[in-house]
């Protein structure tokens, strides 16, 4: 069984804003696999499906960035999901826009929902897809809480449609294979 974390910030006042990465590409899953999301449990919002011959979690916490760790260390508790079979979608200051960068383990970069994971699995091994969202010209905060200029928009939905293959890919076969397919992707090229 696998877990695929997407996060966010819930509330409309975050959608489609730097932080939010994660959920859009959960929302893509969503539409790719024609299901709907409804079922509150685990301090978020899941659902379950199969890809491949895998059984697969979907999660969007809704517990706000920084208590990320919360939600997904119930799930991972509830259905004893080892760490190598979690995959957390997320935004990245340290990384352009246009570019992705799959990972197995590593600090949290600064990035609040990675930490307070790393954290509450008292571990920092377990899979991510770092987004690229480009570093802040100013503050941090208003980067990661604005939402992307329009002629970045195109350029992020060609992103988030990798990430949904690279998930797949990872989940097919395995992560280090993913990593070799997906690390080199640039959305310009």
């Amino acid at each position: 069984m696998y877990l695929v974390v997407g996060l966010g910030n819930p509330g409309v006042e975050y959608e489609n804003t730097r932080h939010n990465v994660g959920f859009k590409v959960i929302d893509k899953l969503i539409d790719m696999y024609k299901i709907s999301m409804d079922r509150k449990k685990f301090k978020g919002i899941c659902v379950d499906l199969r890809i491949g011959s895998e059984k697969v979690i979907l999660l969007k916490p809704q517990t706000y960035m920084n208590l990320s760790g919360e939600s997904v260390v119930e799930v991972v508790n509830y259905f004893d999901i080892p760490n190598e079979n979690i995959i957390v979608l997320h935004d990245d200051v340290s990384i352009d826009v246009g570019r992705l960068r799959i990972r197995k383990n590593g600090s949290s970069g600064g990035q609040n929902g990675i930490k307070n994971i790393i954290k509450m699995l008292n571990s920092d091994e377990f899979n991510r897809v770092k987004i690229g969202v480009g570093k802040a010209q100013h503050d941090m905060i208003s980067h990661v809480l604005g939402k992307f200029p329009t002629e970045e928009e195109e350029v992020m939905e060609k992103v988030y449609d990798q990430v949904v293959k690279s998930v797949v890919y990872m989940i097919e076969n395995n992560v280090d294979k993913a990593m070799n397919v997906f690390n080199g992707y640039n959305a310009y090229n």
